[in-house]
């Protein structure tokens, strides 16, 4: 079992590290990335919550990208962008290499911008990301959807 988990945690860096190579100002990919390889089903089903779209148009999706991670920006950027997401993929096909900064660009969304800041910021998956959960900014839910921002010493 315990080879299992090497294997498995080996796999996954690899496939991290070839994805964060095109995303630099993007490192939140790769934690985006492990989880969704922890859990490809609860991946996927995320990925189709938070963008209105059936699972099997999402598997296609995720099998013509490089890594979870990049499925995700090519659905964001859609969206962000106003274009569909085949076109997006189909220029993510062709211009992986320039980096996820340059596509958004290229596409669209304007360097300095809300959008862009807000793409570079993080995923908006919740459920997939540890380090963006709102622990991790001081914040603290009651269980009533209130949330107060928690400071040192309190």
């Amino acid at each position: 079992m315990k080879f299992k988990s090497i294997v498995l945690a080996t796999v996954s860096f690899v496939l991290v590290s070839s994805s964060t190579l095109f995303s630099a100002d993007f490192d939140w990919m790769a934690s985006l990335n492990m989880r969704s390889h922890a859990d490809p089903y609860g991946y996927q089903a995320g990925l189709a919550s938070r963008f209105g779209m059936p699972e099997s148009q999402l598997s296609l999706i995720i099998k013509s990208v490089g890594a979870p991670a990049d499925a995700y920006m090519v659905l964001r950027l859609s969206e962000l962008s106003g274009r569909s997401h085949e076109e997006v993929l189909r220029y993510y096909q062709a211009n992986k290499h320039k980096g996820w900064g340059v596509m958004a660009k290229d596409l669209g969304i304007k360097p300095g911008s809300s959008e862009f800041k807000a793409l570079k910021a993080g995923h908006d998956m919740r459920d997939f990301d540890d380090r963006h959960d709102d622990r991790d900014r001081g914040d603290q839910d009651h269980g009533n959807g209130n949330k107060e921002h928690g400071k040192k010493g309190h």
